[in-house]
């Protein structure tokens, strides 16, 4: 057994870089810690799914660069972030490096901490509330439920080199919640994928937009007819995809849809 002390849970030294995870979007959802370190910033270097209203709570006096990516479209290269994170760190000021959502989940947080740890700089994780929980909570629906799932997955809809692949065969079980990060572009290639291994047509799917913001909007589907819901609904902010959960208004109105689930998951082999 080995036991250690966080090398990293020291005061922060000049040049330092904080990887803070801003919520996902509701200003009101960061924590303490989060809003504290914003309003003592120096130097600010964040990605597009930073909302407005928390960019506007960094300290007035603080440098504050963009670099965000948006998938299939303008991005700015990995490299070049590390490579400015390194560089305004090394100028003296702690650089907070802020995140949508918690940094930790598809955020490209272990090659820029190779990067600072590269460079001899020291560095910290401060997670956020992310998109998976705030869009579970706008449904009223949690991400697990006794007798349903007593797991959830968390995957991305594409990587770097296109649509993602998983293990289809298990997400297609009954009464699999899989919150899909990134996913819009992929709605055909997910919906046929799971319906190619077993998807039932009625699986529940739920779009969340702008979770927790004012601009959130809601789209509940079914695997069947997912992707030309959400062509028709022609959502353009970021939004996350729960596949298996539908809002608990409209799931209460079909109980017999979760009677179903359940009843196959208590008689699956």
């Amino acid at each position: 057994m080995t036991i250690q002390c966080n090398p990293h849970a020291k005061p922060r030294a000049p040049g330092d870089v904080t990887f803070l995870g801003a919520g996902p979007g509701d200003p009101e959802l960061l924590t303490l810690r989060a809003l504290k370190l914003l309003e003592a910033a120096r130097v600010v270097i964040h990605d597009r799914l930073v909302s407005p209203e928390i960019l506007a709570l960094i300290n007035p006096a603080a440098k504050i660069l963009e670099a965000g990516k948006r998938g299939f479209g303008p991005a700015t290269p990995q490299t070049r972030i590390n490579a400015l994170i390194v560089a305004e760190a090394r100028s003296g000021q702690p650089v907070i490096r802020l995140k949508g959502g918690d940094p930790v989940l598809f955020g490209r947080l272990d090659e820029e901490i190779d990067a600072v740890e590269g460079a001899g700089l020291q560095w910290q994780i401060v997670p956020g509330i992310t998109a998976a929980s705030a869009a579970s909570a706008a449904i009223g629906q949690s991400l697990t439920r006794r007798a349903r799932n007593g797991s959830v997955r968390f995957i991305t809809g594409h990587d770097m080199e296109g649509f993602a692949d998983h293990d289809w065969r298990a997400l297609s079980q009954p009464g699999t919640v899989t919150a899909v990060y990134m996913g819009k572009a992929a709605a055909r290639y997910l919906q046929g994928r799971l319906m190619m291994h077993g998807g039932r047509p009625d699986t529940p799917v739920t779009l969340v937009e702008n979770a927790s913001t004012p601009h959130e909007r809601i789209l509940g589907s079914t695997l069947a007819r997912f992707p030309v819901d959400l062509a028709e609904a022609a959502l353009e902010g970021p939004a996350l995809i729960l596949l298996g959960l539908a809002p608990r208004a409209a799931q209460a109105a079909r109980p017999e849809t979760l009677h179903h689930q359940e009843e196959l998951v208590a008689h699956a082999p």
